[in-house]
């Protein structure tokens, strides 16, 4: 069998719940998916696509994990000088997946971005165990490096410079994804999916259910 073949071959007929009632704020609703997610034991679910895009449209999207989901939107760090971080400084808007396939379930998000206070991002960094802190230093995100031994012998120089508190890079930090849009998606039999959209209208949200 060749790959094409094999491919097209692959499918699963979905048998999710139906998606008729949802909370008035998507915040909310997600909260309810999100504790879903983790009572059904979905590997990393707080692990989501984040897609941006440069000044010039060009796309790119990659795999982070969120940090915290409130009335604010969708916290997130990263480095501000790797590529997502330059995106988001020429163009500050992005899109989320949460791909919860466990459960047949996604959740989409689209809104504007904005960076978090560097008070909460200390507050975050100092909450990281100590290597992922002395990590954030040593790797200049998205740059090319000359072999991985270059890589560790800088994060062990900088292990010896702070062998017990690290400060909080100037390079690195949060942002906020705040939603315009999130749309919440159950897989049904016979590609018959239920789609729930939320949309900003005004100070509230209003919700549409769109087509499989």
């Amino acid at each position: 069998m060749d790959s094409a073949s094999h491919l097209a071959g692959l499918r699963r007929n979905y048998q999710g719940e139906p998606l008729l009632d949802v909370a008035d704020d998507p915040m909310t609703q997600f909260a309810v998916w999100f504790d879903d997610a983790v009572s059904a034991e979905v590997p990393e679910p707080n692990a989501m696509v984040l897609a941006t895009a440069s000044a010039g449209g060009r796309p790119s999207a990659r795999t982070v994990l969120l940090k915290g989901a409130d009335e604010q939107g969708f916290t997130f760090f990263t480095n501000y000088e790797s590529r997502k971080g330059r995106d988001l400084a020429e163009n500050p808007r992005a899109a989320l997946v949460f791909p919860w396939h466990v459960i047949s379930r996604q959740v989409r998000v689209e809104g504007r971005v904005r960076r978090l206070s560097r008070e909460d991002t200390a507050t975050y960094f100092q909450s990281r165990p100590y290597g992922s802190r002395i990590g954030a230093w040593a790797s200049r995100q998205s740059a090319v490096v000359r072999s991985r031994e270059d890589l560790e012998n800088r994060y062990r120089e900088l292990a010896e410079r702070w062998p017990e508190d690290p400060p909080v890079p100037d390079f690195w930090g949060g942002y906020v994804v705040v939603p315009s849009e999130i749309e919440f998606w159950q897989g049904r039999g016979d590609r018959m999916h239920d789609r729930l959209r939320y949309r900003r209208a005004g100070k509230g949200w209003t919700v549409e259910r769109l087509a499989p």
